[in-house]
Parts: structure tokens; sequence; C-alpha cells
């Protein structure tokens, strides 16, 4: 993996937010609960796998001082604010608020939700974004592990990640995440290779399904609700490709998808089927962002921003000027 310096980006000071309401909406009232869904059962994590089990040892090793500064009770507003550049708390993992183990639980969990290949393409990308990588973040944790509903979450500059052994019922990874890297050149980003590979998609289609595919501004980046079934959406409907065609779709969604733990992949597949599967998408690619900027920067006709989207799933990515990708995977209450 090669990188290069990051630059500075005024949307990344920004305050993009999923705010509680959307949260809420999302969910729906009641339905965040303790517990694995029926419907999710053999898919979702739960408070006994490998992450989970070391987000109760990280908690257990908090002193009463320490608890009180990043521990919240479970749906506490913070757990619903949604941002490529935030800290969750002001405690920053390299503090020394924080011990060596504690410091070595966090980044145990890390590791836990991602696949290997994911593990090391967020550490170096917390490397390349901030001075001290890793330790320039923060964590938070939201209810009680191991006695009912609870979350671990680590955010911090293009990083969003959650913990939470299915305690928000039918939300993929328990809730939206962000992940992101600071690279203007888009073919030496950590993420690239996603956008290549979404760009088969493109590649694919014929003259009328490319007019239909390829929109002139994106929308903005942060907002990603979830529409149900009602929802409309933009870009081509999956439905209109041919089997060959929703093969390369298949293949992009096992390529976003791939940074994370299968429990989680798995989770937001079912949730996908739920929402009618890959049948029920669209796509989308853009030829300037959410403020009307060209995003083709290399003139390559390759597009750096793109959303995948349907009734129980919103993937957008914005690959130009560099990296912020905002994902909401989960059932909309009726």
């Amino acid at each position: 993996m090669t990188t290069e310096r990051p630059i500075h980006c005024p949307d990344c000071d920004g305050d993009f937010e999923f705010t509680r309401r959307d949260f809420v909406k999302t969910v729906g009232a009641g339905a965040v609960a303790v517990g694995v869904s029926p419907l999710l059962a053999s898919a979702a994590p739960t408070p006994k796998s490998a992450g989970e089990t070391v987000v109760k040892k990280f908690y257990d090793s908090l002193s009463a001082d320490q608890k009180k500064a990043v521990c919240f009770p479970f749906g506490h507003k913070l757990q619903t604010r949604l941002s490529a550049n935030w800290l969750v708390t002001p405690k920053k993992i390299g503090d020394d608020f924080y011990s060596d183990a504690q410091r070595d639980l966090i980044d145990q969990v890390v590791k836990a939700v991602a696949s290997e290949d994911g593990y090391d393409r967020l550490k170096l990308q917390m490397k390349d974004d901030r001075p001290k990588g890793i330790n320039d973040y923060a964590v938070a944790v939201f209810g009680t592990p191991g006695t009912g509903k609870f979350q671990w979450e680590l955010t911090g500059r293009h990083l969003t990640l959650r913990c939470d052994g299915d305690s928000v019922e039918n939300m993929a990874f328990g809730g939206p995440i962000v992940y992101g890297h600071g690279v203007r050149n888009p073919k030496k980003n950590l993420f690239h290779y996603q956008t290549k590979q979404t760009n088969e998609v493109f590649k694919s289609l014929d003259g009328k399904l490319r007019e239909k595919a390829l929109l002139e501004k994106a929308p903005t980046e942060s907002r990603v609700p979830l529409q149900g079934k009602a929802g409309k959406f933009p870009g081509i409907h999956v439905s209109e490709l041919s089997a060959d065609q929703k093969k390369l779709v298949e293949q992009t969604l096992k390529t976003i998808l791939a940074p994370y733990r299968k429990e989680d992949v798995d989770e937001a597949m079912a949730v996908l089927k739920k929402g009618g599967g890959v049948d029920k998408l669209h796509m989308a690619f853009y030829k300037n962002d959410a403020r009307g900027n060209s995003v083709d920067l290399l003139k390559d006709q390759v597009w750096d921003v793109w959303r995948v989207e349907g009734p129980t799933f919103v993937w957008h990515f914005r690959g130009a000027p560099h990296v912020h990708a905002y994902i909401n995977i989960g059932l909309k209450k009726a």
C-alpha cells in the first residue's frame, strides 16, 4: 500500500451529523433493544463475539474516574452523531488517561471488527491522517457490556467504527459508520480499489444506461438516511441489468464490504436481502460533488464519486479530492 502526504480538507472540519431524529427514524422507536433479532440471528454479531468480548474486558479495566469520562448510557445523543472528523470524547487514546494495556485492548477491538486486510488499511489510514495515528482518536462505551445493551465506538478523522453485539437491532455495524483517507491522488488512496471495482459496473453499461447512471451533481455525502421500500433512488436500477452485469454489482458489494469482519458483512447482506436483495439496489456515478466541483481529477473517466442505495442500504463514496465514505445499512421501521 503506497500513500502520500494527506491534505487539509474543509469538509473534514465541518460538522456533518446523522442526527438523533434520523437515527430514531432508522431503527424505530423501541427498536434499540438487547438481544439478537430473529431475522438476523444467524448473521449478526453477538455479545460473545470476539470484538464484543474484548469490549467487555476494556470496560471492566476502566477505573471509576475513567468511566465517568468515556462511558455513557445506551442511547446517549453522542451515539447518534456521524461526522468525518470528530472525537466522541476529549480523551484521546494516546493520552496518559489510558494505560498501555487499555490501548492494547482498543487495538484488539479494531482488529476484531475488521478483516485482516481491513485492519491493515484502517491502521495505515489513521497513521496517514493523524500525526500520532490511532493515538489521536477517541473511544466511548455506551451501556454496560455483559449486562444489557451496549456499544463501543471509535471516532476521529475519517473513521467511525462500532462494536455492539447487535444491541442496535436490525442495523449492520451497529449503526451508520464512516471511513476515508486524506490523500488527493485517487490512485494512491487506500480505498481506490473500491472505485476501480465499482467502475467495472459503469464500463459494462451501454449508451442509454450510461446516461441514466452518470449524474451531474452528487447529493450531500453525509445524508444517508434509510428510505425503505417507498424510497426514491438515483441512477440505474440493478433489476435493469443483465446477468453478467448483476454479477459485477455483486462483486462490488463483496469488495466494498471486504474491510469488515464476516459477522458484520453477513448481517449487512441479511439486511439487504430483507430489503429485496441486489435487484432493489440503484447505482449512481457523479461528475461533480455536492458543491458543483468536478471530481474527475485525473480526467480518466473513472468516476470517483458514486452511490449504491436501496430500501435498506446506503453507501456514499466520495473519492475526490480524497475519500469520505458514509455507510448506513438497516431496516427502517414502517
